[in-house]
């Protein structure tokens, strides 16, 4: 998922900065100078690390120029413009009147500033490094001349004065000071995360004034320091005893780690800010975060990831509706046990989101979908699909499975999918092609079988090994078990059977079709007509059926076409499919597999892909599946963000991988008996 994506640390406000000099806290003292580089450059690096830009930018808006809308409990606030621009910026401010806005929250002109602008963060900042961001805001950014936006909070909360009596109250303006009796690793890492950083912004949960009920880690209150909230439909996660050192390192650097896919405004934070930081900024916060003992209201992170065992399954999989439901949209990109993708989709065993006591995250980003982070790392960005269009009793099932097996166990609700809905308002894809529900099969009567034939089309190689005589399963072409627009679906395929096949010369069964595809596609011998397994194949295609005629057209049934006067450029199609497929199927297609060996997705040639007798092997078939269907993950199209290159393109790859040497088929003189041999056929 999202998300996975789908597993997140928190919103677009988790910031660090770095420190200079010997010591955590060895500063040159003294007020920055003009033109002084290193020291405008000092702040451009904690401005950087700040992720000022991620607040102080609208959409498609000017950099640091303000606008950014931020909503709050009590209305909407806007952010400012802070570059240096003397009329609409912050070009007339004294560092006396920067460094109170920033500690105290009272702008120049002495009206307060709400506490969105998380100034009892930066409260803790020390005065060397106050200097170096004022120097860069002012001599290091261009100005810009524009108007900031009024607030639109609602009455009494209009009124700043209260502001007053609310800082009187809750705010501590007291720089950090050094514990002695920690290491300076430990300070430097407290200093980040509390000060600029303001972790605690979005992961402390809020008192009944909505302040923060803990500053940091130490005295009575303490303990609910960075223990988790929920902030605008996400869950920040608690970052207490938060996984290993190297593990959170590689979160903060890459957006992605053996854990989790950060999502949501997460993703954000790690794209403008703590790709950038040094790798001792990131190792000093990630210390000091595994240092604090888990708070009281998450589960601690776990310090490796959940042990996923080779064939072992959750028990409800294949006989609940939840199961059902994860096995048609989740599994292409989560797979059967929940292990994901390694450095593609996130896993949802151990996965914090699925762990989460609030469900808010994992429920957010399966409504709205979204994508995972572009960093210096990660360049590639893969996209979960938002899945607004299915029903939130559906959602609630799927969701409820998925932290019953890899969660913490409690249930997802219809109504809190409802309620989040209206929240969100998630646009929802209006195209046409509706597809039956696997889940909807444990009301038939012969649902065991239809089941079963389900089965075997998911987990054509491991059901049945003397039958395929490669690395495909039907799946691996018929996309989510058969049931995706363009994508070969089974929706109504068995009415249009039996029926003239072109290769064979002659009219054929169900039964010859599917066997073609064992001797073709999978490289393997026949299912005998009358064995069971053939029977339940057969019973899941008329399944599918619905109400199909033969004469019907069923829209979004097999993989449409591609215009045939396209020219292949065979050194584009290698470019395009080193950019765009070998993540997924290898860098010279030999598939991508688990630790254990198993395969997660087909090799596209070698001695285990398809053969040269397939479909697949030709070059504009494979280009209107490719068109329509891959890769997946790369947008929001529901239901597997497929698609996306054009048709040039998809021709283009095609040709290159279909191509390349595969599996001969030996009875490929006895094709096309009557019919014309296709031009781009392999022989």
């Amino acid at each position: 998922m999202r998300s996975s994506t789908i597993g997140r640390l928190g919103s677009r406000l988790f910031m660090g900065l770095v420190l200079k000099g010997a010591a955590v806290f060895a500063f040159t003292a003294g007020p920055a100078l003009a033109g002084d580089a290193s020291m405008i450059e000092r702040g451009r690096y904690l401005a950087q690390a700040g992720d000022c830009v991620a607040c102080h930018t609208a959409e498609k808006g000017t950099s640091m120029a303000g606008g950014r809308a931020l909503e709050t409990p009590f209305g909407k606030l806007y952010s400012t413009n802070i570059t240096p621009d003397r009329d609409t910026g912050i070009g007339k401010y004294s560092f006396e009147q920067f460094d109170r806005a920033m500690r105290k929250g009272v702008a120049a002109d002495g009206h307060n500033l709400y506490p969105a602008m998380p100034y009892p963060s930066y409260a803790r900042i020390t005065p060397e490094d106050m200097r170096a961001l004022y120097a860069y805001l002012m001599e290091g950014l261009a100005p810009v001349k524009q108007a900031n936006k009024p607030s639109d909070m609602r009455w009494p909360f209009s009124m700043r004065w209260g502001l007053s009596l609310w800082n009187w109250a809750f705010l501590d303006a007291t720089p950090y000071k050094a514990d002695m009796t920690k290491d300076a690793a430990w300070n430097r890492g407290a200093y980040l995360v509390q000060g600029l950083g303001h972790c605690g912004a979005c992961h402390t949960p809020r008192g009944l004034a909505f302040q923060e009920k803990a500053m940091h880690e130490a005295g009575a209150k303490g303990r609910h320091f960075l223990s988790g909230e929920t902030v605008e439909h996400w869950r920040a996660l608690s970052l207490r005893g938060l996984w290993t050192v190297d593990d959170t390192v590689q979160f903060l650097k890459t957006g992605q780690n053996r854990f989790a896919a950060a999502s949501g405004n997460m993703a954000e934070v790690i794209m403008h800010s703590t790709q950038h930081l040094k790798d001792d900024d990131l190792v000093a916060m990630a210390a000091y975060l595994k240092s604090l003992p888990p708070g009281e209201n998450e589960l601690p992170a776990p310090g490796v990831p959940r042990k996923v065992v080779a064939g072992s399954l959750p028990e409800q999989l294949y006989s609940s509706r939840g199961g059902l439901g994860y096995v048609q949209f989740c599994v292409d990109c989560h797979r059967q046990d929940g292990s994901g993708v390694p450095k593609v989709f996130p896993p949802l065993a151990g996965n914090p989101t699925v762990a989460a006591k609030d469900p808010a995250t994992l429920v957010h980003i399966v409504l709205t979908g979204g994508q995972t982070v572009p960093t210096a790392a990660h360049p590639r960005v893969f996209a979960m699909p938002g899945f607004a269009r299915l029903k939130d009793s559906e959602l609630a099932e799927i969701l409820s499975f998925v932290r019953a097996s890899w969660g913490n166990g409690d249930a997802v609700s219809t109504a809190q999918v409802r309620r989040m809905r209206a929240a969100l308002d998630p646009k929802v894809d209006t195209s046409a092609f509706e597809t039956p529900r696997l889940a909807d099969m444990l009301g038939s009567p012969n649902a065991q079988q239809l089941v079963r034939g389900m089965r075997l089309h998911l987990e054509t190689r491991d059901l049945l090994p003397q039958h395929v005589g490669n690395a495909l399963n039907c799946t691996s072409c018929h996309l989510n078990a058969g049931t995706v627009a363009d994508g070969s679906p089974f929706v109504g395929v068995s009415a249009f059977f039996p029926s003239y096949a072109p290769r064979a010369g002659r009219v054929i069964k169900l039964e010859d079709r599917i066997n073609g595809c064992f001797r073709r596609s999978m490289n393997g011998k026949p299912l005998p007509p009358e064995s069971a397994d053939m029977k339940a194949m057969v019973a899941y295609f008329d399944w599918m059926k619905r109400e199909t005629k033969p004469e019907d057209k069923v829209p979004g049934r097999g993989i449409g076409k591609i215009d045939r006067s396209l020219q292949p450029n065979i050194d584009n199609g290698k470019k395009i499919y080193a950019d765009q497929c070998a993540v997924c199927h290898g860098n010279d297609g030999e598939g991508l597999r688990q630790a254990d060996g198993r395969y997660i997705y087909p090799p596209l040639w070698g001695d285990a892909s398809f053969n040269i007798g397939a479909g697949m092997a030709r070059t504009y078939t494979a280009a209107a599946f490719v068109k329509r269907n891959m890769p997946i993950g790369f947008h929001g199209k529901f239901p597997l963000g497929q698609g996306g290159l054009s048709d040039q393109e998809a021709v283009d790859v095609a040709e290159y991988f279909s191509h390349q040497p595969r599996p001969d088929f030996p009875d490929k003189v006895k094709d096309w008996p009557k019919d014309k041999k296709p031009s781009d056929a392999r022989y």
